[in-house]
């Protein structure tokens, strides 16, 4: 784990005392920022389940009690733990959009580090819990990250009356999107998104086109493509495939005006792909659309950035596979929300402190459960402290 240092920054502990309590104060025996903390160390240790998060706090000595918050029996001394019950009841009635707001907040404030050249990207797109309920009462989150660090930056839910278009500006409200660029998929290529991007958050867009915009759709497909030389080329090998991405890139202004808000540029890129099981070349087309200039984008970070937008799709699949978000059959109240939070908060500050395997990381983590507070920066008072500690799967 590489180092960092955060001296202003408040610590986790006051981050999560910004949740309000949903709990009657008469009866309370654990603090919930304590609790809140126990549970993001859990998580950050591998642990998937309330159960599993009950049962490795049990296991947790006095020391590392004391240092998460964790409720003192007045009478013995001696610290208490919440069990399975305990953390599924706040867990479900808390205000999740308040746990993201406050543990968001929290980890773009450890964003540190060197300034690296160019435009910030921040991902959008939204994933369903499908283990939350039956189809049709399913959880759904969007969820927004930094492309370039693997931190989740905001997250909203996504209710059942509405989608994913109507949450959009939601999402991104509070997160300073000033000179950054937002990637999309085409479900959010919707003119209100792109004239709230540009006029009121003074930010940058590359909007995917599929055909659910036919006229645009269209518009994009009959540009002189042919006439247009491949201005960034990649290669990619992995996995048994060979990818080939050739962009392509024209300013569409006076006759070649697309009907978009604030679009100055359309985007042509082909995929090639080998398959060595059938030894044939596939291709597919996509097309984007973006309002920043050939002078303010080149077409080589034009590229990085549509690919960068995986880095979300990246962030779901590690839920998905390494916590096992979608076979787990968490249903009270916000509880699957919550959890879903804990878990970006973990795999977020893995990536923070360089890591590119977060399986490994975290059965790391799981062995001793100092690692777990050494991630979570939590020190005596709660406050961001160095790590120094080497863990598996560092690209440092």
């Amino acid at each position: 784990m590489s180092g960092r240092v955060e001296q202003q920054a408040p610590g986790l502990l006051e981050a999560l005392a910004q949740v309000p309590d949903p709990r009657d104060p008469r009866g309370r025996i654990h603090p919930l920022p304590g609790l809140l903390a126990i549970a993001a160390a859990a998580v950050a240790a591998g642990q998937s389940t309330v159960t599993e998060i009950a049962e490795w706090a049990a296991d947790l000595p006095d020391a590392v009690l004391t240092r998460l918050g964790a409720a003192r029996d007045p009478f013995t001394g001696i610290r208490l733990v919440p069990d399975d019950s305990t953390f599924t009841r706040v867990l479900a009635a808390l205000d999740a959009d308040a746990l993201d707001t406050a543990i968001c907040q929290w980890l773009i404030s450890q964003q540190t580090g060197e300034s690296v050249p160019g435009r910030r990207a921040v991902a959008v797109d939204g994933k369903t819990l499908r283990g939350s309920g039956q189809p049709g009462t399913r959880v759904h989150l969007l969820a927004a990250i930094d492309q370039r660090t693997g931190v989740v930056l905001a997250q909203v839910d996504v209710d059942g009356k509405t989608n994913e278009i109507t949450r959009f500006v939601p999402l991104l409200t509070t997160v300073d999107l000033t000179g950054v660029v937002v990637t999309a998929d085409a479900l959010h290529t919707q003119r209100e998104h792109a004239r709230w991007l540009v006029q009121t958050k003074q930010a940058g867009y590359v909007f995917t086109v599929k055909r659910n915009h036919p006229h645009l759709y269209r518009q994009l497909k009959t540009l002189p493509w042919t006439k247009i030389p491949v201005l960034d080329e990649t290669h990619q090998r992995g996995h048994a495939r060979h990818d080939v991405r050739r962009l392509q890139a024209i300013t569409c202004t006076g006759a070649l005006a697309l009907d978009f808000p604030h679009t100055v540029q359309a985007l042509r890129i082909r995929r090639r792909r080998f398959n060595p099981a059938t030894e044939r070349w596939s291709t597919v087309t996509v097309y984007a659309i973006t309002n920043l200039t050939a002078a303010q984008a080149s077409p080589a970070e034009l590229a990085d950035w549509l690919r960068g937008h995986w880095a979300i799709e990246v962030l779901h699949h590690i839920r998905d596979t390494t916590y096992r978000e979608d076979a787990i059959r968490v249903r009270t109240g916000n509880a699957p929300h919550a959890l879903a939070t804990l878990r970006n908060t973990a795999i977020s500050l893995l990536r923070l402190a360089g890591i590119t395997t977060i399986a490994k990381a975290l059965r790391h983590n799981n062995r001793q459960p100092h690692r777990s507070l050494q991630l979570l920066g939590i020190t005596g008072n709660g406050h961001m402290t160095t790590l120094r500690e080497p863990c598996p799967g560092s690209s440092s």
